[in-house]
C-alpha cells in the first residue's frame, strides 16, 4: 500500500490546482506578449516604410483617371447610347450596332481602331443637328439611369484620396467631353478631358475637333494640361485598365493599373507598377457579357461578336 501511495500523485484541491493553472497561463501570456512586441519592433526596423501617397498638400501633383472599366464598368458611350435609344433618338437596329460594339470591347479585350471608328461615327450621326445644351440635360438623366450604379467603389476611393490630399483629379477618356464632364461633376472631381465634337452656334455638326482622345492623344492631353496647370508630372498619378493607355501611364511618376487587361498587367508587373483589381466573378475583358444584357437587342450583337472573335483567334 505504501508503494501504491508513492506512485499515485497527491491530490490537490480543485481551488489550488485552478490557481496554479491560472498563474502559469498568465506568466506564459506575459512572456509571449513581450516576445511578440520585440519581434514586431525588429520587423519594423528591417522593413522600409512606404512613403505616404498621395502626399497631402502637394499642389504640384494631380491624378488622371481613365473612365471606361477603370472608374466605371463598361463604356460610357454605350450607356449614353442606351439612354438616347430610350428617348427615341434612333432605331433598334442602331442599338444592336451599339450592343455589338460593346460586346466586342468586352469579349476581345482590345480597343480595336476599326471598331472605335465605327462607334464614333455612330455617335456623331446620332447627335448631329441636336443642341449641345439638350444633350447635356439628357446626359444628366442618363447618368442617373445607367451609370451611377456602375462606378467602381475602389477606384472612387482612390480618386477621393487625392481630393482629400488637396489635389485636382481629372477624368481622361475617349468619351465625349460633355458626358465625361457630367460624370466628373457627379463624382466631385475637378473636371474631364474628353473627345470634342464640333458645334456651331451650340448645334453639333457631326464632325470631331481633331481625333478621338485615345491612346497617345490622352498622353498629349495630360501633358498639355500639366503644363497649363504648372504640375510636376513626376509627382502625379495616372490610373487605367487598358494597355492603350500605357503612353499616359508612362508620363507620370505614380502609374496604376486598375482592373488591367492582360497586356497592361504584364507591362505593369515588368515595371513594378502598382496594380488594383476591383472586379469580382468576372476577371478580364475576355469573360462576361455586355453591360446592357437586359436589352433584348443585345443577344444578336453578343452572338455576332463571339463568332467573330472565334474566327480571329
Amino acid at each position: 500500500m505504501a508503494v501504491l501511495g508513492w506512485l499515485t500523485p497527491r491530490r490537490r484541491s480543485a481551488t489550488a490546482r485552478s490557481v496554479l493553472a491560472g498563474e502559469a497561463a498568465a506568466e506564459a501570456a506575459r512572456k509571449s506578449s513581450l516576445e511578440l512586441a520585440e519581434l514586431a519592433l525588429a520587423l519594423a526596423d528591417e522593413t522600409p516604410s512606404e512613403p505616404e501617397f498621395p502626399v497631402v498638400g502637394d499642389n504640384l501633383a494631380a491624378a488622371f483617371f481613365d473612365l471606361d472599366n477603370t472608374v466605371m464598368q463598361g463604356a460610357a458611350l454605350f450607356h449614353f447610347g442606351r439612354g438616347l435609344y430610350k428617348r427615341q433618338f434612333f432605331q433598334r437596329r442602331e442599338l444592336a450596332r451599339f450592343a455589338w460594339q460593346q460586346a466586342w470591347f468586352r469579349l476581345a479585350g482590345v480597343e480595336d481602331p476599326e471598331h472605335m471608328q465605327d462607334a464614333r461615327d455612330s455617335a456623331l450621326s446620332i447627335v448631329k443637328g441636336h443642341r449641345v445644351s439638350e444633350l447635356m440635360s439628357i446626359g444628366e438623366e442618363i447618368y442617373d439611369e445607367y451609370m451611377a450604379d456602375r462606378i467602381w467603389p475602389g477606384t472612387r476611393a482612390l480618386a477621393q484620396a487625392h481630393l482629400d490630399a488637396g489635389q485636382k483629379v481629372w477624368l481622361v477618356t475617349a468619351a465625349p467631353v460633355e458626358t465625361a464632364t457630367i460624370i466628373a461633376r457627379r463624382l466631385g472631381l475637378t473636371g474631364a478631358l474628353g473627345t470634342v465634337a464640333e458645334s456651331v452656334d451650340g448645334v453639333y455638326t457631326g464632325r470631331l475637333v481633331g481625333e478621338p482622345l485615345h491612346g497617345p492623344a490622352k498622353a498629349e492631353a495630360v501633358r498639355a494640361l500639366a503644363a497649363a496647370e504648372g504640375l510636376d508630372l513626376s509627382r502625379c498619378a495616372a490610373y487605367s485598365d487598358s494597355h492603350n493607355d500605357i503612353p499616359m501611364l508612362s508620363l507620370v511618376g505614380h502609374p496604376y493599373a486598375v482592373n488591367p487587361d492582360a497586356k497592361l498587367r504584364k507591362h505593369a508587373r515588368e515595371r513594378e507598377w502598382r496594380l488594383r483589381d476591383y472586379r469580382t466573378g468576372r476577371k478580364a475583358a475576355k469573360v462576361g457579357i455586355p453591360a446592357a444584357a437586359g436589352v433584348g437587342a443585345l443577344a444578336g450583337g453578343t452572338a455576332a461578336a463571339v463568332a467573330l472573335h472565334r474566327r480571329r483567334r
